[in-house]
């Protein structure tokens, strides 16, 4: 009686019988997306550990943010949709925000937490919705494919494959350190999972290099399970008067531009598949976007880059997940992630490198969205993926993607074809090229 009452609350709630959905089939669908994104807490940690955060500290706080986030998308939207720091804007703090422009986590943590406000401010005065109508499709896919290519380099960077030259900037590597080596194994065992269509294969991949690495004394074997180490060296440990710099300013710019996107394009592409999105019909992409912004504010605070929608839910929806018990679920799991604290501290560099290289392989298709027929679209597109990695920033690739869009449109006889938001960003970092130096 008791589990029949539990079940019909739930049911109630989720409305799993009008979704065509169970408990059990909800629990499969969040084990499954569990399982395909849980990579991120050994990426995570070992991206923003380089700008002197404790690793531990980043651990809890990528397990609490993920937790959070996908348990507000549960509750608030009620779509299977698991959160977690994103891929990309996690590279851009560690290494353009913190490593090259010279600013300390603790600010880069209170840019964070200004692009949540800001987000959350968008969403709700409706702000958002005229934003994304504003920036042209390609540009949009130019975004997602140049964040691939800066992942790209960072991965080949940390594994050894690409080095420093003077004479050509970056050269090949060597290729017989034992390190560099699992790396590459890593990738084809990433990239062959995947395409075996086996669940976790990034996580497998992880696991399986940092066990080969220990076994040849590569790195050290720390333990398996632990209680959690504590949160408490980036627990509201966010500088918001020194991210008032003005330096600081496009870097915010940044992280508001591709959370929207992110956010917008992720949820938007899992809820299609999952038909919770029909035409003409109420849906609850408002509440879902309120629950990502949400999670970017818990997640500055806890300590880390900010947390956004995973593509990866769509595995679960794949496996029948139609509601937020999906992502209930997917919460219980991060929760229960912070007792294996001791692996994810033995996990070595050369075992994240590769899911980072696969996950930017990954985000390298968006480029056939591009209209290449048409120079003034194709032109800016590239020149956005481009400069990301070459300029080692984000940023960078942005504002030469947006001002060169403007430009070419303008020179072309076609300003007519831009749109006002368009206009608005390149002005703003044409403001900051023109005034803020460096970055």
């Amino acid at each position: 009686m008791p589990q029949e009452r539990k079940q019909t609350v739930l049911d109630a709630f989720f409305k799993l019988k009008e979704q065509g959905t169970s408990v059990r089939t909800e629990v499969i669908a969040g084990i499954t997306t569990f399982l395909t994104m849980a990579y991120i807490i050994f990426v995570n940690p070992e991206i923003l550990s380089t700008t002197g955060m404790d690793r531990n500290a980043v651990f809890v706080a990528t397990c609490l943010a993920a937790a959070l986030g996908s348990l507000i998308m549960g509750l608030v939207a009620r779509w299977p949709i698991g959160m977690a720091p994103g891929m990309g804007l996690n590279a851009f703090f560690a290494f353009t925000v913190v490593a090259t422009m010279g600013f300390t986590w603790q600010q880069a943590l209170g840019a964070v937490f200004i692009s949540g406000c800001i987000f959350l401010l968008l969403t709700v005065t409706g702000v958002r919705s005229w934003l994304i109508a504003g920036i042209p499709h390609s540009m949009r896919s130019a975004i997602a494919a140049g964040i691939g290519l800066f992942l790209g380099i960072i991965a080949l960077k940390s594994s050894g494959i690409v080095v420093a030259s003077p004479a050509t900037l970056v050269t090949l590597g060597s290729l017989k350190e034992t390190g560099t080596l699992l790396a590459i194994l890593g990738f084809f065992i990433i990239a062959a999972l995947d395409v075996l269509k086996v669940r976790g294969a990034i996580l497998i991949g992880i696991l399986v290099i940092t066990a080969l690495s220990i076994a040849l004394g590569v790195s050290k074997f720390g333990g398996v399970i632990s209680m959690p180490p504590s949160i408490l060296p980036t627990f509201l440990q966010l500088d918001l008067v020194g991210a008032m710099h003005a330096g600081l300013v496009h870097v915010i710019l940044v992280f508001v531009l591709v959370e929207v996107f992110d956010a917008t394009g992720t949820l938007i592409g899992v809820a299609k598949r999952a038909g919770l999105i029909q035409p003409d019909k109420p849906n609850r992409l408002g509440r879902a976007l309120l629950a990502d912004s949400s999670a970017i504010l818990a997640g500055s605070l806890l300590g880390t880059s900010s947390t956004t929608a995973y593509v990866e839910s769509v595995s679960g929806v794949q496996a029948g997940g139609r509601t937020g018990l999906t992502a209930i679920v997917i919460a219980i799991l991060f929760l229960a992630a912070l007792f294996f604290s001791p692996l994810a501290g033995s996990v070595p560099v050369y075992a994240t490198a590769p899911a980072l290289l696969y996950v930017a392989c990954l985000m390298m298709r968006e480029l056939l969205e591009v209209e290449w027929d048409d120079i003034t679209e194709a032109a800016p597109a590239a020149l956005t993926a481009l400069m990301m990695p070459f300029t080692y920033s984000i940023a960078n690739g942005l504002a030469f993607g947006f001002i060169s869009y403007c430009a070419l449109k303008t020179l072309t006889g076609r300003p007519g074809q831009v749109h006002l938001a368009t206009w608005l960003v390149a002005a703003l970092f044409v403001v900051r090229f023109a005034f803020f130096a460096g970055g």
